[in-house]
Order: structure tokens, then C-alpha cells, then sequence
């Protein structure tokens, strides 16, 4: 048989292929050995028990939970927007041509970047004395808002510099190479790091908890300690991390829902053209003909 090879690397061979499989029969065996580890110490433990997942029948706990799942999607549904709005403002002012406005810009951005969430969070809500919902999203918009700040300029600079240069050479204005070129092309890029930073965003929710916030994980803390239930910590980290898990892969699943819609190619349609007919006359008043052989 005849080894085929491509551009990037030689197809493998019959010896080759039999050690990947191998190699992939030892990877599952692992993990599904680490997978009955993990259920054996969990049923060992009694984790499984009626009585520890006894409270979730309860009509009160399940509207605690469902409570603290609102309040958490309110939490990060204004997070996100006003990360967006933010990082948009914080780029558009690194991008700018003053230099002032420049380096405004970037201390800010630097500024909130290196400082730690939970510390911007705490320094709200104690020191400014907001109220928890305004301090989460507060410390939240602030801290993801610069890191988008520079994602939304790196984007921009990935965009081909030809495309800025003919832009200018049409005659437009900066605002308009923003809008109408660099922006659209840039979005593509961008995509897949915004999906990923609001992702963090929905996970740093949970931090509300630790100033008295009722979201999800504080719902959940209260009916892990404050239960008569030989404390249902696992139970309740078994019902909260999946619906976690679910709502980033919904976002993740957007994000790629988002990016085949940007990948469609637009449709055009038809344009007439009108039929070939003689041309125009020469200044002595005859057609144009053709030359004889």
C-alpha cells in the first residue's frame, strides 16, 4: 500500500494507527477508573442518601433556588452590557489619535486589569457603602470591561492595514473606517475572546455571595448550612454546578451560532445588463467598422 502524505504531516501508517488506538483504549480506561473512583467515594460517603437529598422536594427550597438562579442571571445580564459598553468606550480611547486621551485610556485599563474582582467588589460595598446587587455588577463591568478594552483593540489592529489604507484613500473620516471597515472585518476575531470573558463574567457572579447577595451559590450555601439534613453540601454542589455548566455552554453554543451567521456568505442578486449595441460615432459623422484583413 502506498503511503500518503499531505502538506503538514505523513498520513500514519497500520503500526501507527494501532498505537493510537492504544493509546486512546488507556486514556478511557483512566478516566472512566477515575470516574467509579470518584462515585465510589461518593456512595461510600452517603452522599446518595434520601435523607441528604430529602430538602430539594420542598416547594420553599425549590423557589430559593429559583431565586437565586434570577438574581444571578439579572447580576450578569448587566455585567455583561455594561462590560461591552465600557470596553468599547476604553478601546476607542486607546485607539485615539490624542495622545492624552491615549494614555487616560490605558491607565485605566491597566489599573482595573491588575486589580483583583473581589478586591473592587469589597472596596464598593464596604467603602463606598452600595448595595449588593450595584457593587457585583459594579466590580464585575469594571474589571471585564478593561480586559474587553483590549480585546476589542487587538481585534481592530488584527484587521489588514490595507483595509485602514484604502479606507483613507476613499476620503473617509476615522469614525467611518471604524465603523464601516475595521469594526465588521474585527468581529469575526473577537467573537470567540468575548464569548470567553463573559463566560468568566457568569462565573464571578457567585462571588456576590460573600457580601450577602442572593444569588445562585447563596441560595445554595443556605440550604447546605442552615438544613437539619446531615449538612447536604455535595447534593447541593451536584444540582448547582451543572446548571453552572449549562448556561456557559449556552454561551458558548451562541458564540458559534453567532460565528456561522458571520461566516454565510451574502447572497446577491442578478443585476440586468443591457444588451451589446453599435457604438458611438466617430467625430466625422461614420460607425466605427471593423478593419478588413
Amino acid at each position: 500500500m502506498t503511503t500518503q502524505t499531505t502538506a503538514l504531516y505523513d498520513v500514519p501508517g497500520p503500526t501507527t494507527r494501532r498505537r493510537h488506538a492504544l493509546y486512546a483504549a488507556l486514556s478511557t480506561a483512566v478516566l472512566l477508573g477515575l470516574v467509579a473512583w470518584v462515585l465510589y467515594l461518593l456512595f461510600s460517603t452517603g452522599q446518595f442518601t434520601a435523607t441528604k437529598w430529602m430538602p430539594f422536594e420542598y416547594k420553599g427550597i425549590q423557589e430559593l433556588l429559583l431565586r437565586g438562579l434570577g438574581n444571578t442571571l439579572k447580576a450578569f445580564a448587566m455585567a455583561a452590557v455594561l462590560s461591552l459598553a465600557l470596553g468599547g468606550v476604553l478601546a476607542a480611547g486607546r485607539l485615539s489619535d490624542h495622545a492624552p486621551v491615549r494614555w487616560l485610556a490605558t491607565l485605566v485599563v491597566e489599573f482595573f486589569r491588575a486589580m483583583p474582582v473581589l478586591v473592587m467588589i469589597f472596596f464598593i460595598f464596604v467603602a463606598l457603602k452600595v448595595q449588593p446587587l450595584p457593587a457585583l455588577v459594579a466590580g464585575l463591568a469594571l474589571y471585564n470591561g478593561s480586559v474587553l478594552a483590549e480585546v476589542f483593540r487587538s481585534g481592530v489592529h488584527a484587521v489588514e492595514r490595507g483595509q485602514r489604507e484604502a479606507a483613507f484613500a476613499l476620503g473617509m473620516r476615522k469614525t467611518q473606517v471604524m465603523s464601516y471597515v475595521l469594526v465588521p472585518q474585527a468581529v469575526r476575531a473577537m467573537l470567540p475572546a468575548i464569548i470567553s470573558q463573559l463566560v468568566v463574567a457568569l462565573k464571578d457572579t457567585s462571588l456576590g455571595f460573600l457580601i450577602t447577595y442572593e444569588e445562585f451559590l447563596h441560595a445554595g450555601k443556605l440550604i447546605a448550612s442552615n438544613l437539619d439534613y446531615d449538612l447536604p453540601f455535595i447534593p447541593v454542589v451536584m444540582v448547582i454546578s451543572p446548571i453552572y455548566i449549562g448556561m456557559c455552554m449556552l454561551l458558548s453554543w451562541f458564540a458559534v451560532w453567532v460565528s456561522r451567521r458571520e461566516q454565510r456568505s451574502p447572497k446577491t442578486e442578478a443585476v440586468a445588463v443591457a444588451a451589446p449595441g453599435p457604438g458611438a460615432p466617430l467625430p466625422g459623422g461614420e460607425p466605427p467598422t471593423a478593419l478588413k484583413p
